[in-house]
């Protein structure tokens, strides 16, 4: 496996943005589906020792997935993302939000707008990842939750799913 991926991470306060390009050791389809269906998610959509659990998911325009975050003493952080833009194995759009178990908004917590893009090099696969918060604010919240260090650890269990099929 390769150990130099590149992994950018950038916060761009200017237009309250966190922008990171991750290269993956697979093909196209093989991170396509990582990012897009409920199965692989599960196994890497939150930093280890956490989990994710799906409840449900549609990938579709106007689609949602609702999934729980849960830790390892069986605590559970709802979240949500509603699907806006699908062009498959190019980008996928969707606003991302903290909820209760039904999907109903968490609203003291920011929604973002996640813009990623796929594309391959070669034997690799880049995502290109951009993800805007309304304010300020918003973003520093996020930053300061640690989602950097959190973002990091899914990452790298993603590597792992793509180590294990090679």
């Amino acid at each position: 496996m390769k150990s130099n991926l590149l992994m950018n991470f950038t916060v761009d306060k200017e237009n309250n943005t966190v922008n990171v390009k991750r290269e993956f050791s697979a093909s196209l389809p093989n991170v396509w589906s990582a990012w897009t269906e409920a199965a692989i998610l599960d196994q890497w959509w939150a930093p280890a020792p956490w989990k994710s659990r799906t409840k449900s998911m549609e990938f579709k325009e106007g689609g949602r997935r609702l999934y729980a975050m849960v830790g390892p003493e069986g605590e559970e952080h709802w979240a949500l993302a509603d699907y806006t833009s699908i062009h498959p194995k190019t980008n996928v759009k969707w606003l991302d939000a903290f909820c209760d178990s039904e999907g109903n908004l968490n609203e003291e917590f920011p929604r973002s707008d996640w813009d990623v893009t796929f594309s391959e090099e070669g034997n690799s696969t880049f995502v290109d990842i951009a993800i805007k918060h309304e304010k300020l604010s918003d973003l520093e919240m996020i930053i300061q939750m640690g989602f950097k260090e959190g973002f990091t650890i899914a990452m790298e269990g993603l590597d792992v799913i793509f180590a294990e099929k090679a």
